[in-house]
């Protein structure tokens, strides 16, 4: 089944070729040409959609005024926003990022970037809605879990060890999208070596696939992994993950610059402290987080 994508613009010429782009992607569209109907849309049929492009200056209500009803409307508060603007304004790419929008894309923009972020969005979703639909599952015994060490290598790996740590938690959804973020970059960026800018290169070369595996499979790092620690003390959970690279200049991500995040990769710091958990720190050279989520 095909996802299916909101698309809000006071322009109907842009409107008609985002749609046709997007469409043309194997994509399923619906249309509003202003804030009151997509969000009249969203609160009738929200759940069907799988991300939602924002027109960010409307008349009436502005789709900055939109996001901040999605955030604050829990069964939305996690449904990926692109943001699309004409202004590239640091502050205000800021401003929505701060608000929980997943990106800002600015007009006008080439169809391999509309793609490219759209496809980060959907991919993103569908993490989210696989792990709340593996919280359904009654796992009550892990909510008494005192403290437990793992160590993987894997995204794979990584998915089973995060779908199973979320049930200690009230909001297993919320926990599990910021976990595993975190440990696809310790893996990729931190025990794989692979920078940003490398990824960046693998993906538009279409390329990403075949060098993570080949990384995983190198000598030289075949011997790394990725240790988590979980400790419930009180009513805090702790998530401890350490890789086994060289650290990361982490100052600059957690001060979630707006020019750090204008790539459809590299957001996991940003979830990860945004929607995920009640506090994030990293520690020495950057290859030791320390995530928490308060249960009170």
């Amino acid at each position: 089944m095909p996802h299916k994508l909101l698309l809000v613009d006071d322009e109907p010429f842009n409107l008609e070729l985002m749609s046709e782009l997007l469409q043309d992607a194997g994509y399923e569209t619906q249309l509003a040409e202003n804030g009151e109907t997509a969000w009249d849309i969203l609160q009738r049929d929200g759940e069907q959609f799988s991300t939602i492009l924002l027109d960010k200056m409307m008349p009436g209500m502005s789709g900055f005024d939109v996001l901040k009803k999605i955030k604050a409307e829990p069964r939305l508060e996690f449904l990926p926003v692109i943001m699309q603007t004409a202004m590239g304004a640091a502050s205000s790419v800021q401003e929505g990022l701060a608000a929980g929008a997943f990106y800002y894309l600015t007009k006008p923009f080439s169809r391999d970037m509309l793609l490219a972020i759209v496809g980060a969005a959907v991919g993103h979703w569908d993490r989210y809605a696989h792990f709340r639909e593996l919280a359904n599952l009654h796992v009550d015994a892990l909510r008494h879990l005192q403290t437990a060490r793992f160590r993987c290598r894997t995204h794979r790996e990584a998915q089973a060890i995060t779908a199973l740590l979320a049930k200690t938690s009230r909001q297993p959804e919320r926990v599990a999208t910021g976990l595993f973020e975190l440990l696809v970059n310790a893996i990729e960026h931190g025990n794989l070596g692979i920078s940003y800018e490398e990824k960046s290169q693998l993906i538009a070369a279409g390329t990403w696939e075949n060098e993570l595996e080949n990384r995983l499979q190198a000598p030289e790092y075949s011997d790394r992994q990725v240790a988590l620690e979980f400790d419930h003390q009180g009513h805090q959970l702790q998530f401890t993950i350490e890789d086994m690279g060289d650290g990361f200049d982490w100052a600059y991500y957690q001060n979630a610059e707006p020019a750090s995040l204008m790539t459809c990769h590299g957001r996991g710091i940003l979830i990860a402290r945004k929607l995920s958990f009640d506090s994030l720190r990293y520690e020495g050279k950057g290859n030791r987080v320390i995530a928490v989520v308060n249960q009170t």
